[in-house]
């Protein structure tokens, strides 16, 4: 009579919230960029297509602002990290063991928070006493920081949403709409590499940084956390 069929119970991968996570990454991105735009006050962060007595004058009068900016987007780094690691890790118990995605996703999720903190580093320290006065000097920590934080966030970012959707797509761990909505990211981001010798092209960075937040998150909460049990691989059952 109590032919009641029992609930798979279900393994669940043991990380971080990936949501979450990815949260905490882009209010610390946004909370860095807002002294130093329009909103924080005058002057704002230069563009690179600024003079050099342009990009110097920002550092003398709001080096403050450049502090703050430096200070959140490191943190925003190490966040990135954490959502780089659990979200290979996550592919990887819900059993994308053979394809090279999650490795690529890897490589370039880890590029790209190594790159934010070197770029939020040199603007650390731009902004020190002294620093600014030195036009030359200020020009070449200034590009060097557009360098780390431009092309050198958005390719890398487009490597990791490829190796993420990749999978996902062939193994359907997202929703149609959100792989699909990555993969033309991931080619935004790679195509931004051109800005390095057309700058004209420099649209192509913001297009998959901000819009990628907009993936992370989504992402985060989508994938799958958990698998049934009889689906589980030998050493996932045995752990």
């Amino acid at each position: 009579m109590n032919s009641q069929s029992n609930p798979v119970p279900v393994v669940r991968h043991a990380g971080p919230n990936l949501g979450m996570v990815a949260v905490v990454f882009t209010v610390l991105f946004i909370a860095g960029l807002y002294p130093v735009t329009i909103f924080g006050g005058m002057p704002y962060f230069p563009g690179p297509w600024e003079s050099p007595a342009v990009i110097a004058k920002f550092f003398q009068l709001r080096p403050t602002a450049a502090l703050i900016c430096a200070f959140f987007h490191f943190g925003a780094s190490i966040s990135l990290g954490i959502f780089t690691a659990t979200v290979v890790s996550r592919l990887q118990f819900l059993g994308a063991r053979g394809p090279a995605g999650p490795y690529i996703a890897l490589f370039g999720g880890l590029m790209t928070a190594f790159n934010m903190a070197g770029g939020a580093s040199v603007l650390w320290a731009t902004a020190h006493p002294g620093i600014a006065q030195h036009v030359t000097l200020t020009q070449a920590l200034y590009y060097l920081s557009y360098g780390l934080g431009g092309p050198g966030f958005s390719v890398p970012l487009g490597l990791l949403i490829a190796g993420v959707c990749v999978p996902a797509a062939i193994m359907k761990l997202l929703p149609k709409w959100l792989w699909v909505f990555g993969l033309v990211l991931a080619v935004c981001g790679e195509l931004s590499w051109l800005n390095l010798v057309f700058p004209k092209t420099l649209f192509l960075i913001p297009l998959t940084r901000f819009p990628g937040f907009v993936w992370l998150i989504a992402t985060g909460f989508s994938l799958p956390k958990g698998i049934p049990r009889r689906s589980a691989t030998p050493a996932t059952q045995n752990a």
